[in-house]
């Protein structure tokens, strides 16, 4: 009876920590996909890669956000529902207006004041591609009146772009596909993306070259919208025993991206 009594209190606590733990867990998958499902904001392009996605001939979003996104509804066992956008800033605007419970975004200090970021996952460079006839070698020498340099509306990279290039035109551009046709066409001089995606176009434009130098450089993180931070603090935990684990390196790998490196734990 003595033993009983003195582990009584540690089994009552041991109870009570596991009923608020479930409890906390439960309001942080609430706060996460309050309208039911998981949705998931991602952004297209012509090729996947380490932040856009292809779609499938059933319309089915490939790449590392699509299957990270899968994964983060399964450890929730919540069904998924994708949304996806032409570029980075139309999805900022729908994470920030709630139409996504999560996304994976680049980060720049202007978006910080309109979504709340949990972890980067992968770190990367801005740079630009060019045409083979192209005089330009590094990214500094587009700095010239007259030259004419492409990026996405309304996204980190543009922002960054227009911050370095004193005197280039910038010309803002809806898609990534949309500015791969303008850089063959000519209609512009140059195309800003991050140096990873740029070589998957690279390597179907016969002669073209990805600038030495980088003008930019940041982390693709999850991200939630504002006040709601039992659902930042669920992904932020989801994100980095991703990392961990060796969940996200397995990702790079079934995706073709071996030499891409996942950020490091934060």
């Amino acid at each position: 009876m003595s033993g009983q009594r003195h582990r009584s209190p540690l089994l009552c606590c041991a109870v009570l920590l596991a009923a608020l733990t479930a409890a906390m867990a439960a309001d942080q998958k609430t706060e996460l996909a309050p309208a039911g499902p998981l949705r998931v904001g991602l952004v297209s392009a012509p090729k996947a890669g380490v932040f856009f996605v292809a779609t499938d001939r059933d319309g089915a979003p490939r790449g590392v956000t699509a299957d990270l996104a899968k994964e983060l509804a399964r450890s929730v066992d919540l069904s998924i529902e994708f949304v996806v956008a032409h570029n980075s800033g139309e999805l900022t605007d729908a994470l920030e207006k709630g139409a996504v419970d999560v996304a994976f975004l680049p980060v720049d200090e202007e978006r910080r004041k309109r979504v709340d970021f949990g972890p980067a996952y992968v770190e990367f460079e801005s740079t630009c591609l060019v045409l083979g006839h192209s005089e330009f070698r590094n990214v500094h020498d587009l700095d010239r009146a007259g030259v004419r340099v492409g990026g996405e509306a309304n996204t980190t990279t543009i922002r960054a772009m227009a911050r370095f290039l004193k005197s280039a035109t910038i010309v803002s551009i809806a898609s990534v596909g949309e500015a791969i046709t303008m850089l063959r066409n000519g209609d512009i001089d140059a195309f800003a993306l991050g140096r990873g995606p740029l070589a998957a176009y690279q390597r179907e434009i016969a002669g073209s070259r990805i600038l030495d130098g980088y003008f930019h450089k940041t982390g693709i993180a999850i991200a939630v919208p504002k006040n709601r931070p039992g659902a930042l603090t669920y992904v932020r935990g989801f994100l980095e025993k991703a990392k961990s684990s060796g969940l996200i390196r397995r990702i790079f790998d079934d995706e073709g991206l071996q030499s891409t490196a996942v950020a490091p734990a934060e």
